[in-house]
């Protein structure tokens, strides 16, 4: 009998993670996921290998960038940045988010409503962790950075939620 359950409680879990894989997240309005980035570094202006991946970045932003990790919640003092400047990929200094779209979302990690232009994250589905999400990648090298969703402020609706660890900080 419990074998059953637990086979039944599979079939549930596998039926809604398939649903939501052919349903897709659904882009948000005003971010457009592509699903076009993938796992190889070639799609991206620029591009190194694993080991130069490596030794350019501290293992925490490795582990973020270029394995789609998550930093502990309130752990970077990014999220506690709140002088006027330029919020910058750690992978390549490409600038991303301007400080005049920061906010604080209370959930532990950088949150901003807009990016710096249409052309500094791209975006793709991400089905993982049992959820249905946009990832939010750089343009430039293809560095995991967070995740967007629809629960942010006015003007846009949106809350991209990034991982300090992944940007750095460009006072203006």
């Amino acid at each position: 009998m419990v074998d059953k359950v637990i086979l039944s409680r599979r079939h549930v879990l596998l039926g809604t993670a398939a649903l939501g894989a052919l349903v897709g997240c659904g882009s948000l309005p005003g971010f457009r996921a592509t699903g076009a980035p993938s796992e190889s570094n070639d799609t991206f202006p620029v591009n190194h290998t694993d080991e130069e991946w490596r030794h350019l970045l501290s293992p925490a932003a490795y582990d973020v960038l270029r394995h789609a990790g998550t930093e502990r919640p309130f752990s970077s003092p990014l999220n506690d940045e709140h002088r006027s400047g330029t919020f910058v990929c750690a992978g390549c200094g490409q600038p991303l988010f301007s400080s005049e779209t920061k906010f604080d979302s209370g959930t532990g990690w950088p949150s901003f409503w807009k990016p710096l232009s249409d052309k500094a994250v791209v975006g793709r589905p991400d089905h993982s962790e049992g959820m249905s999400r946009d990832e939010v990648l750089c343009s430039r090298c293809g560095g995991h950075l967070g995740h967007v969703f629809d629960d942010g402020p006015p003007p846009t609706g949106l809350r991209f939620c990034m991982n300090g660890v992944a940007m750095g900080f460009q006072p203006a």
